[in-house]
């Protein structure tokens, strides 16, 4: 009896993953974003699809580094088909700076809004279509009722939706499936070589419904995410008389 009631749990338990996004992978199907051991964090070590992700940006340069890593993902989002609707009312993504991460900007179309407060009923519509592959929000304010709507929605028509917040002063609850940060981090230059690096990324999940949270560093190579060590800067020299 004690084996059947532990069966019936395990079973609601995966019944409620499937239902929040989290579907382990089929047989031999290729389902994995490149994440590498930041994917393993989920449940089932599935990126949630169908699900709303949060990304929290306290400032322009972090918004920049959201903007990035978002597009690393959706690369392999659009893939599998569809296209991305990316709502703003202060749009600060350039298209054709998409390219860099494997996307073509014809593949996006972009709703610019005149005020913030249609932001998220135009994302909240977007997401209700089920051609559409994902939907990118750019906003200030979102509130718990407000995800809440958002969540509800995707569960619908299984569109991924990723919540960009700039500017964020002070955090609140909300429904969403995961909380991201993502900041900067210092490329590493090639030998002789002046310029930029590849773009890295300091990558925190600090909220994963049933997952594992954790920071990583993350880089952007050969259009894919690949794990690195962060650079350190080498100790300065201090000469004494």
């Amino acid at each position: 009896m004690a084996g059947e009631k532990q069966a019936i749990i395990d079973k609601l338990r995966q019944d409620i993953l499937t239902w929040e996004g989290f579907k382990p992978a089929a047989p031999g199907a290729f389902n994995s974003f490149g994440l590498g051991p930041l994917e393993a964090a989920f449940p089932n070590r599935v990126f949630p699809t169908g699900a709303i992700h949060e990304f929290i940006s306290q400032r322009p340069v972090e918004t920049a580094a959201c903007g990035g890593m978002i597009a690393g993902i959706l690369r392999v989002l659009l893939e599998k088909g569809g296209i991305c609707v990316w709502v703003s009312y202060t749009r600060r993504i350039y298209p054709p700076a998409l390219k860099r991460f494997g996307i073509t900007p014809d593949r996006v179309i972009f709703v610019d809004v005149s005020l913030q407060k249609d932001v998220l009923w135009v994302t909240e519509e977007a997401l209700k279509c089920e051609g559409v592959a994902a939907v990118v929000c750019e906003t200030h304010n979102l509130s718990f009722m407000e995800s809440r709507r958002l969540q509800l929605a995707v569960e619908q028509s299984q569109v991924t939706g990723f919540i960009l917040r700039k500017d964020v002063k002070k955090e609140n609850t909300t429904a969403c499936t995961a909380r991201w940060y993502v900041r900067p981090v210092r490329s590493q230059l090639r030998p002789g070589m002046p310029g930029v690096g590849m773009p890295r990324w300091q990558v925190q999940l600090s909220k994963i419904k049933n997952g594992n949270p954790g920071t990583w560093t993350l880089e952007w190579y050969q259009e894919q995410f690949r794990v690195v060590t962060p650079y350190t800067a080498p100790e300065k020299f201090h000469q004494y008389a």
